[in-house]
């Protein structure tokens, strides 16, 4: 007696899951100008690296003779497989089959890879297209149920122990839209996805309101405007691309350092354009990305959530190959000020930097955090405080460098007075509570309004005051601890990287807080 029936019947069901909701289900799919999940999957791992979990989950029927009538795959495609040799968990929904939405066998697979990646310790990458609960599930079930996340758990666990990716791939709604926050990092291409709590047909009903799936949530809302997603790709190749990209910055887990590339940059180098690129005018703005590409290695910047919060710039780099987490303003927007959304920005990227043990280098030019009756609104202190507490509770190896402005508390919040301040000063820098253009007149105001020229004499106190304002006269104080030249920028932050990850060594495992973003 052999089982050379049940491996047959083994290889027919297997053929079955891989077509997915059928011929037309795909058809439909790729008119849409989208891939399917196992063409999502064979794009992203490395070529026939995928084991897939749970191929035979799913809903069958048979007839009299207790033969398999016909059967539909869960539309949850689960496993794991390698991205550039090294290992990952896979969970992708099918679109082909109702949509995506859940039902029992889908659900229980996305619990079981999530408890797989926690277990292995290596990192989850989500690919969600899916319309999340149907009341069709009602009549598949019998009767309906009380709402219950039991994905919530490994889901927040995950994210203090390895990297977690969220790709929104087509229209995601409801519990999937939620997913693709508890991440770490997420990405949309642009006119194929949509995210949202619900969509128009449920907008209508409840709120009278209508409206389309794209301007309740396409990339245009939630990379621009709400910065729920992180990064815009241009199609789903490049969603892989950036996936893969982002994933080298970061070590599997916790428990590892993050890995070192080999580079033909000369860590000592010095480039002479940093000697001019900031503008004696302060009026004048410069590239802050340039200015930046002259200090990391060269093209190893990966920018983070780029349009939202955009006086504040966040990037993956890295120093003599080590990856680090490079924070910098951008006097473009606001004049670098602190925004609402920056400081949101910052949280994020200072939690993600904290969690993997990156090294964090802040660039720093920052006039402070953003006024006016706008930014109130916008609750700018309660979000600023919070990145207070971030930058106070981050551990891992921090290094400042003031370049230009670095005033009132946003100036503070660049380095953490609890524990080595270590940052080194540009001779362009300059620092205090307030400017002297604005604070000479909120300071001297009866002064300068009594005299009998008040321009003249607001003039006059300001450039008395400019001259108390030299760099050089602080470090007499040691009240900044070095003033560098420019150029020397990059051989210092090489040297610093270095020496920190003899620090990070010792600090490798989970933070006492786990990296949620907030």
């Amino acid at each position: 007696m052999t089982w050379h029936k049940e491996i047959d019947e083994l290889k027919h069901r297997r053929e079955l899951a891989k077509q997915m909701g059928g011929a037309e289900g795909i058809a439909r799919q790729h008119s849409r100008g989208k891939l399917t999940v196992r063409e999502r999957i064979d794009r992203l791992l490395d070529r026939d690296s995928f084991q897939e979990i749970g191929t035979l989950a799913g809903s069958a029927e048979y007839d009299e003779h207790g033969e398999l009538k016909s059967f539909t795959p869960a539309n949850t495609v689960t496993g794991y497989g390698k991205i550039n040799g090294r290992p990952v968990c896979v969970q992708g929904a099918d679109f082909t089959i109702r949509g995506g939405s859940t039902v029992p066998s889908g659900g229980a697979k996305g619990v079981f890879i999530e408890k797989m990646s926690l277990e292995w310790r290596i990192p989850l990458i989500r690919l969600l297209e899916a319309a999340g609960g149907s009341v069709r599930t009602f009549e598949a079930i019998g009767r309906t149920y009380v709402p219950d996340s039991p994905w919530v758990v490994p889901g927040v666990t995950l994210m203090g122990h390895v990297p977690v990716v969220s790709a929104v791939l087509g229209s995601a709604a409801g519990w999937v839209a939620i997913m693709a926050e508890i991440a770490h990092w997420s990405i949309m291409p642009k006119d194929t996805s949509e995210l949202f709590v619900a969509g128009p047909p449920l907008i209508e009903r409840a709120l009278g309101i209508r409206t389309t799936k794209e301007e309740v949530g396409d990339y245009r809302v939630h990379c621009y405007q709400t910065g729920v997603i992180d990064n815009l790709a241009e199609d789903e190749e490049d969603v892989f691309r950036q996936i893969k990209l982002f994933l080298s910055y970061l070590p599997q887990n916790v428990w590892q350092p993050p890995p070192r590339v080999e580079t033909d940059d000369n860590p000592n180098r010095r480039d002479e354009e940093l000697l001019s690129i900031i503008p004696k005018d302060r009026s004048k703005l410069y590239d802050i990305r340039q200015l930046i590409s002259h200090i990391v290695d060269k093209d190893s910047a990966f920018e983070l959530s780029p349009f939202y919060g955009r006086s504040l710039v966040t990037l993956l780099a890295r120093m003599d190959g080590y990856p680090v987490a490079v924070l910098s303003n951008d006097c473009g927007w606001f004049g670098g000020a602190q925004t609402a959304a920056a400081c949101e920005k910052m949280v994020r990227f200072v939690d993600l930097a904290d969690t993997f043990h990156l090294p964090v280098i802040y660039l720093v030019d920052v006039p402070g955090f953003m006024i006016g009756p706008e930014s109130e609104k916008e609750g700018t202190r309660r979000k600023a405080a919070r990145a207070l507490f971030a930058m106070y509770q981050a551990t891992t190896p921090w290094i400042s460098v003031l370049m230009r402005k670095c005033y009132g508390v946003a100036g503070s919040v660049h380095g953490s007075n609890a524990r080595l301040n270590l940052r080194y000063a540009w001779p362009s820098a300059e620092w205090g509570s307030l400017p002297v253009a604005g604070g000479a007149m909120a300071a001297f105001r009866r002064e300068i309004e009594a005299a009998p020229d008040p321009e003249a004499k607001r003039v006059e106190i300001e450039n008395r005051l400019d001259q108390l304002s030299s760099p050089f006269r602080t470090a007499e104080a040691f009240g900044v601890e070095e003033i560098i030249d420019p150029r020397d920028t990059r051989p210092l932050l090489c040297e610093f990287v270095r020496r920190a990850q003899d620090i990070a060594a010792t600090q490798l495992g989970p933070k006492a807080r786990v990296g949620v973003r907030p």
